[in-house]
């Protein structure tokens, strides 16, 4: 028998919940919508829900509103069947019920991050452990010791040997062989970078070496170098250097595709950063064009920096872009409808209302309070005293009323600021909500989700050792 939802809804919304659920025609569920009895779905809670819905009402599962308050987790005890908040919007229940294919798994991932701390000799060994955990908090598997040109670091070993005791994994960035052996011996993981002429470092510790050619444009140097350390029989990493536009960056693309024709399985190092910090452009789009060339390439590892101020979360985006492209190639899709986190201007759907259904809605109100929504016509601000329409905040003000009432005009000027910033980008505007900026912006794990069908979960973290799993 088919699973028997119980879709809870308020006042306002429950017509909008019939056409959509009618739209739907679902095949897999039979369901019914019960009002409980609020104006506002955004207003139930779990009490409220306890005490209006007196059963379960023969359900085998519950959706209560996505800003429904409360714990899920108490209803599901008390009804005995799992309550389960549905998406924030109404059109989103379609993709929620993964009518746009199986709900992505982005746990998943099989290239690791290398954070480069590009100032390290700068830093004293508790400031190089602290980014080193900023770092680890946004993504990244290995921890980039960088040394600077004719700079002095004489705590370099006690850099790697902190991180080291702190449970990271360490590399260590220099074309200086003293630095190299120094951080080798210390204990460092990785070495960047050798060459043909330094490849004796490599005998010297135990570190696995990233390999670069003479030259970006000789490929066979590099290649040279590969075989030499297969003859050894030691492990490496062969970076043939992506360079930045208009200084070889098609060539390079290239170079690393010729890389992975001469190697097929070779591991192989892509270093993002003559991108991402040197193109003034947002770096999230950036970031997953260049994963989705790393995927193709089965590259395995990426070395990127956080050093341009915007460039400032790099590693998050590169994070969410390998969980993305390798979900895209594993389920051999397009990289489309798996995950928000790399949106962070724009959205798939930014409006999912229509100027005609936020005036339904309107008609509807029969209490004081303001409801501020957007469509493609712009601003909509409503009441049961009618409706505003606008693209500009300061044509709706006035009409509110509110002047005399310095909290309610403040709080009104903040929604209509963010919904008009929503407005004019093309992003989703919810009342009383943040506007998600996706990894634009930092520490919020729902930057990370996507919608999942019934029972799906998401581990927005990477898992151990960054290896695919």
């Amino acid at each position: 028998m088919p699973e028997h939802i119980l879709f809870l809804t308020g006042r306002l919304a429950e017509k909008s919940l019939h056409k959509v659920l009618t739209t739907m025609q679902p095949a897999e569920f039979t369901y019914e919508v019960y009002q409980v009895g609020v104006s506002v779905a955004a207003l139930m809670t779990a009490d409220l829900i306890k005490r209006r819905v007196a059963h379960r009402r023969g359900a085998d599962r519950i959706i209560v509103p996505g800003r429904a308050r409360g714990d899920m987790d108490a209803l599901s005890a008390h009804y005995r069947v799992p309550v389960v908040r549905g998406p924030e919007e109404l059109k989103d229940l379609p993709q929620f019920f993964g009518r746009h294919g199986v709900a992505p798994d982005l746990s998943r991932y099989d290239v690791r991050i290398f954070a480069e701390i590009v100032d390290a000799p700068q830093r004293t060994v508790e400031e190089i452990v602290e980014r080193a955990q900023y770092y680890r908090d946004c993504g990244a598997d290995i921890i980039d010791i960088g040394c600077l040109p004719q700079t002095p670091f004489p705590h370099l070993a006690d850099a790697v040997t902190a991180l080291r005791e702190a449970g990271y994994r360490v590399s260590v960035d220099s074309m200086d062989p003293d630095d190299l052996l120094c951080g080798g011996r210390a204990g460092a993981d990785y070495l960047l970078s050798l060459k043909e002429q330094t490849l004796w470092i490599a005998d010297e510790v135990a570190a696995v070496p990233i390999l670069i050619s003479d030259e970006p444009s000789d490929l066979d140097s590099l290649c040279r170098a590969m075989e030499i350390m297969q003859t050894r029989g030691k492990p490496y990493i062969a970076d043939s250097i992506l360079d930045p536009i208009h200084f070889g960056f098609t060539a390079s693309i290239l170079r690393y595709h010729e890389l992975r024709q001469r190697h097929p399985r070779a591991e192989i190092m892509m270093g993002v950063g003559n991108l991402t910090e040197l193109t003034d452009a947002d770096t999230s789009g950036i970031n997953a064009l260049l994963m989705g060339i790393i995927s193709e390439l089965r590259i395995t590892n990426v070395l990127t920096t956080e050093v341009s101020p915007h460039a400032r979360r790099a590693v998050r985006e590169a994070d969410a872009a390998r969980r993305l492209m390798y979900a895209a190639r594993e389920n051999d899709t397009l990289p489309k409808n798996l995950s928000d986190a790399l949106l962070a201007l724009h959205e798939r759907k930014p409006f999912p209302y229509s100027a005609e259904e936020i005036a339904e809605f309107a008609e509807a109100v029969k209490d004081p309070s303001f409801r501020v929504q957007i469509s493609e016509a712009g601003l909509h601000v409503y009441n049961r005293d009618g409706m505003h329409t606008a693209t500009d905040p300061f044509q709706i003000f006035p009409g509110l009323h509110v002047e005399q009432d310095g909290s309610h005009a403040f709080y009104l000027g903040v929604e209509l600021a963010r919904a008009q910033i929503a407005w004019q980008l093309g992003k989703r505007y919810s009342q009383d909500q943040e506007l998600n900026w996706g990894c634009a912006v930092e520490g919020k794990e729902e930057d990370m989700t996507v919608y999942r069908a019934p029972g799906a979960t998401l581990q927005a973290k990477p898992t151990a050792d960054g290896e695919k799993s």
